[in-house]
């Protein structure tokens, strides 16, 4: 059985399947700030969702991360690294994309186990 959580308007909804969650399509709501603030609200997006569908960061199997302009991987690192917690870093790719608000500076794509 799929269970499906509605992550409200903006965001993409988040799906459970046999042990696992998949968050797709995280973006930011505030527009108008850097990588760092926009990297930090998909992030604690992230945490909220995992939260409702059972899990946490530290179970997070993979992540995909997409940015608008690579030369902003140095400020999404400094935000994504003061939200892993030591030792529990996901395996994860970074890669530059267009995305479909040109406002967005960053979407993250997860897959986590659920907390048994």
């Amino acid at each position: 059985m799929i269970q499906r959580i509605d992550a409200g308007a903006r965001m993409s909804e988040a799906s459970i399947h046999a042990g696992v969650v998949y968050l797709a399509g995280q973006v930011a709501e505030t527009a108008d700030a850097d990588i760092e603030t926009q990297t930090r609200e998909v992030l604690a997006a992230i945490d909220a969702l995992l939260a409702q569908a059972g899990s946490d960061k530290t179970r997070i199997l993979r992540a995909q991360i997409y940015l608008a302009d690579i030369a902003d991987f140095a400020g999404m690192n400094r935000a994504w690294d003061a939200w892993v917690v030591p030792g529990q870093a996901p395996s994860r790719a970074t890669v530059e994309a267009r995305l479909a608000d040109p406002a967005w500076k960053v979407e993250i794509v997860v897959t986590a186990a659920l907390v048994t």
